[in-house]
């Protein structure tokens, strides 16, 4: 049986390493990436990187790990630090997911993107993570959806809003004009108008 280490409690370095391989993971796939690469990118020896992970599927379990683990911490933040109106809780979620790319890129995007590289007992034990994310957005949905702030098939609703929201990893610049609350703003305004 696999067992995954929780990197939100590991050492600064294997975090660091994490965060290293993350960006190596985005730049090249993580096909092409090979443990001399890791190891070239993390300024250490092939063998030293061992002594952190069992191998690359485990690197790749880190950080999906990471990346899905501060997404939800953000949007639990969120959630925390607003009003209790669906209107300022379908902001927040999608402030805080928008966010994410600001803070967290790298292992968002491999998250997203390399999630089906996982072995199958990785992503067993990682899904549930994933699953308290979209269900934290799916509780968002629900409130929008009784409130009548947004209306259709709520299946429907949260993939639009989450393919949309993913989809800004192709294009959306966080240092580029518009700031993640300004970027939510307009989805959120997209999404509430009335229908004629």
């Amino acid at each position: 049986m696999l067992i995954l280490m929780n990197v939100m409690n590991e050492s600064p370095r294997r975090k660091e390493l994490t965060r290293q391989a993350a960006r190596l993971f985005v730049q090249e796939g993580f096909d092409r990436t090979t443990v001399r690469m890791l190891a070239d990118e993390m300024g250490i020896k092939s063998g030293s990187l061992f002594h952190h992970f069992r191998d690359k599927q485990a690197i790749l379990a880190a950080v999906i790990e990471e990346g899905t683990q501060n997404a939800l911490n953000m949007a639990h933040q969120a959630l925390n630090d607003t009003g209790e109106t669906a209107s300022a809780r379908l902001h927040a979620m999608a402030r805080a997911h928008l966010q994410t790319l600001h803070t967290d890129r790298n292992a968002h995007v491999v998250a997203l993107y390399e999630w089906r590289r996982l072995e199958p007992a990785a992503r067993s034990h990682l899904s549930h993570l994933r699953d308290a994310y979209e269900a934290l957005w799916e509780s968002v949905i629900d409130d929008a959806l009784t409130a009548g702030l947004i209306h259709g098939d709520r299946f429907l609703v949260s993939r639009f809003i989450m393919g949309a929201l993913n989809w800004t990893v192709r294009w959306y610049d966080p240092e580029g004009e518009r700031t993640p609350d300004e970027l939510a703003n307009e989805l959120v305004a997209m999404l509430t108008q009335p229908s004629n």
